[in-house]
Formats: C-alpha cells, sequence, structure tokens
C-alpha cells in the first residue's frame, strides 16, 4: 500500500444552499492543525501505523496466498477454493484501501474524482458538523428536555447547601471582586459616579421632598435637640467673651461720651443678653423656641408649595452640585467602598464573606425545600437556554466553521486520521477477511451448481 500524500487539495467549495455561515470577511490564514503533537496524540500515531502495518500484512498475506495456490492449482485441484479465496480477499482488502485513503489523501497521488475527501471538502464538513450539532443538540426543545431532566435548581440547591461548597463560591466571588477592581479604573468609577448622582439630582425637584422630610422631623421634634445644642453653645460663648460683647458696645457708642459711661452701658447690655441667652438655654417653652418652631414648620410647607421658595432651592442645589468637591466626594465615596470591599474580600473571617456564604447556604436550601421556588428558578434557567438555543444557537456552533475554516487542508486530513485512522484500518482487514469468505462461499456455490 502506498502512502504517499498529495500536495494538491483543491479549492474548498462552499457550504450546501440553504445552511447559513457565520460571515467572514477576507481571506482566513490557514493554521496547521497538528503542528504540535500531544502525548496522547503520540500514542495514536503509533497505534495507527501498527494497525496499518496489520491492514497492509493482511493484503500481502492474500497475495502470497494467491500466488501459491494459482501456481499450484493444476497439481492440486482443491486449491482452487484457496485461490478464489485468496482472490477475492484481496479485492476487499485493495477497495476499503482504497476507500479509506480516499478519505484523506489521492491513493497512489493520482488525480481520481472524488478523493482526498476532507481536505477539498473540510469547509463543506465543518458546516455540516456545525449545522448538525446546532440542529440535534442545540435545538430549543432538546435543550428544554434535558433542562427538565437535569433540574438545575434542585442540583444548584444541592451544592449551595453544604457550607464547603457556599464557601468556595464566597471565596470565587471574593477573587472576582478583586479582579473587578484591578480592571476598573478609579477615575472612570468617578466619573460614572458622579454623573449618575447629577443625572438623578438634576430630575428631582429638591424642594418637595425635602420639605416633606422637614416637616415631619419638625412635627415629632427631632430638631429640638440640635436647637439645645445650638442654644448651649450661644450661652457659653456669650458667658466666655465678655470682652467682645463689651467691645462692640463701645464701638458702637457715640464719640462724646465718657469711657465709664460706655462700660456701665456695656456690662448692663451684657448681662441683659447672658440673661437672655440663660433663659433660652433653660425653658424648652421659651418663646424665642416656640417662635423658631413655627418658623421651621413655615418654611417647610413652603420648601412644598411656595414657587419662589422651591426656585431658590432648585439654585441653591445646582451651586452645590455644581461645586467641584463633589468629584472629589465621588472619588472618596468610591475609593472608601473599594477598600472596604477589598479587606472583606481579602479576610475569610469578615462579616460581609460570612454573611455571603450564609445566603448561599439559605439560598441552597430554600431550592431543595421550597417546590414552588425551584420551578420558577427551573423555569427562569429554562427560558434563558431556550432563547439562547433558539436565536443563537448556530453562531454558538459557527466556532466550528471557523476553527477548521483557520486549518490547512492537509493538517486537518492528518489531524483527523489520527483521531479516527486506526479504528479505520479494521475496516480494511474486515473487508479482507469477508472478502475472502465471500470469494469463498462463491466459487464454492460455483463448483456445486454450475459444473
Amino acid at each position: 500500500m502506498s502512502t504517499t500524500e498529495s500536495t494538491s487539495t483543491g479549492p474548498a467549495p462552499s457550504s450546501p444552499p440553504g445552511r447559513p455561515r457565520p460571515s467572514r470577511t477576507g481571506p482566513v490564514p490557514a493554521t496547521p492543525a497538528d503542528q504540535v503533537l500531544s502525548a496522547s496524540d503520540e500514542i495514536k500515531r503509533r497505534g495507527l501505523r501498527k494497525m496499518k502495518t496489520i491492514a497492509t500484512g493482511a493484503l500481502v498475506l492474500m497475495a502470497v496466498i494467491f500466488v501459491v495456490a494459482f501456481s499450484l492449482e493444476d497439481r492440486y485441484p482443491w486449491l482452487g477454493y484457496v485461490r478464489a479465496m485468496a482472490e477475492a480477499g484481496m479485492v476487499g482488502a485493495l477497495a476499503d484501501w482504497f476507500a479509506v485513503t480516499a478519505l484523506f489523501r489521492r491513493p497512489l497521488g493520482l488525480p481520481i474524482p472524488h478523493t482526498a475527501i476532507i481536505p477539498n471538502r473540510k469547509d463543506a464538513i465543518g458546516s455540516s458538523l456545525s449545522e448538525f450539532v446546532a440542529t440535534n443538540f442545540l435545538s430549543e426543545s432538546v435543550v428544554r428536555e434535558k433542562l427538565a431532566a437535569f433540574s438545575v435548581a434542585q442540583r444548584v440547591g444541592e451544592f449551595l447547601a453544604r457550607p464547603e461548597a457556599a464557601k468556595r463560591v464566597t471565596a470565587e466571588l471574593a477573587s472576582a471582586v478583586r479582579g473587578i477592581s484591578n480592571v476598573l479604573s478609579d477615575d472612570q468609577v468617578a466619573d460614572l459616579l458622579e454623573k449618575m448622582a447629577r443625572r438623578k439630582i438634576d430630575e428631582t425637584k429638591i424642594g418637595p421632598p425635602l420639605g416633606r422630610i422637614a416637616a415631619e422631623v419638625f412635627a415629632r421634634g427631632d430638631h429640638r435637640p440640635f436647637v439645645d445644642m445650638v442654644a448651649d453653645r450661644c450661652y457659653e460663648w456669650i458667658r466666655d467673651n465678655y470682652t467682645s460683647v463689651s467691645r462692640v458696645v463701645s464701638q458702637r457708642a457715640p464719640s462724646w461720651s465718657p469711657r465709664f459711661l460706655d462700660d456701665i452701658v456695656a456690662d448692663r447690655i451684657y448681662n441683659e443678653v447672658l440673661n437672655f441667652a440663660r433663659a433660652v438655654k433653660d425653658d424648652p417653652q421659651h418663646q424665642l423656641r416656640l417662635s423658631l418652631d413655627v418658623f421651621l414648620g413655615e418654611f417647610a410647607q413652603d420648601l412644598q408649595h411656595d414657587e419662589a421658595t422651591i426656585e431658590r432651592a432648585e439654585s441653591i442645589k445646582d451651586q452645590v452640585v455644581g461645586n467641584a468637591e463633589v468629584r472629589s466626594l465621588a472619588t472618596s465615596f468610591w475609593q472608601s467602598v473599594k477598600d472596604s470591599l477589598l479587606r472583606a474580600a481579602e479576610d475569610p473571617d469578615s462579616p460581609l464573606r460570612r454573611s455571603v456564604t450564609d445566603g448561599l447556604i439559605g439560598f441552597g436550601r430554600r431550592l431543595q425545600d421550597d417546590p414552588e421556588l425551584t420551578a420558577k428558578v427551573n423555569g427562569w434557567v429554562a427560558d434563558v437556554a431556550g432563547y439562547i438555543a433558539r436565536n443563537h444557537a448556530r453562531n454558538i456552533t459557527g466556532i466550528i466553521d471557523d476553527t477548521i475554516a483557520r486549518w490547512d487542508g492537509e493538517a486537518t486530513s492528518r489531524k483527523i486520521e489520527l483521531q479516527v485512522g486506526r479504528d479505520l484500518q479494521f475496516i480494511r482487514i474486515n473487508g479482507t477477511v469477508v472478502g475472502a469468505l465471500a470469494g469463498l462461499v462463491i466459487y464454492t456455490l460455483a463448483q456445486l451448481l454450475l459444473t
């Protein structure tokens, strides 16, 4: 048997009409399909060579038997049976050698039509294989049927309910958080947060919601501790700053006023202001406090209903949002959140990771014990998988087309032969044996019935 390989593969024909092919622009560079052989491929190559030797040996054996039987048939007529058997065995061996070889190369290098099928038609074979996988393995009905039998929710629940599995998932999530933090640029995230905040603030009038919140706060009296603090601080400042108060009085006094008279007036005014501040501090029902409550309540209502007040609040909002400190706030906020997440992700005993682990375990147990939730999750998974299979199955299997299209024809042939050639050599051996038996039976029947 000749193992000569033809270098002429011819142009690859286009895929059959009606079969969609993933679009490719420009020539696709051919890449060797068997450029580097793995250890398992080396074992397969040795096995292929061994089987080729055995199959070729069977053909040679039939040829030797045929020559011997043909030479001695006149002296020993019974050798006619052996000759017929060997002759048919050679025919079967040669026919199957031709069939197997024609798949991968041109037999004896001869340009026989419909040979070297794989090198010449690899693109069409890839398209057919891709179409076959998409139709028979990724069709919506098949995908839904397999998912229904698999029960994704139940299996996920069984997995997550195991503490060690939940911890492993949490660890993977922590790794993902670290990866995302490395990929994301702090400036980009800060820009995004700033833009989101600005857009949301611009879309919302701040006056009415702020007025509603203020009205509730004032109605409950939650502002009074703050008023107490302000009153205390005012009283303390006046008590500790006699000189500042008296200086104001002296500066406001007429130039012709005697100094001692200014001191008396300043001392009297200071004592009155101090007594007034003490009274406001000590008396929760002081008139100033009650007047302040009324003012704050009216202001809260104005924020909700008075157009002038609402517009002033909007103007203040625009000034605040336009301040350069907003970006700095967004940056510091993201940095703080990121640092907190990274610290929590790095620490296996952090409250965040424990909380995530406990949540996963609880969710897994719910998936096991709650048939309604299980049915919902299975339905969602089936719908998503069904949508992908219905709309993108051919795009998914298109990787088969693209991969085979990039392979060199001869290299593809050698690669496929390496994977399945050993089994194909059994066809040659079987052809030799079956041909020999068929030849013996035919010759025997002919002798019995025709002579």
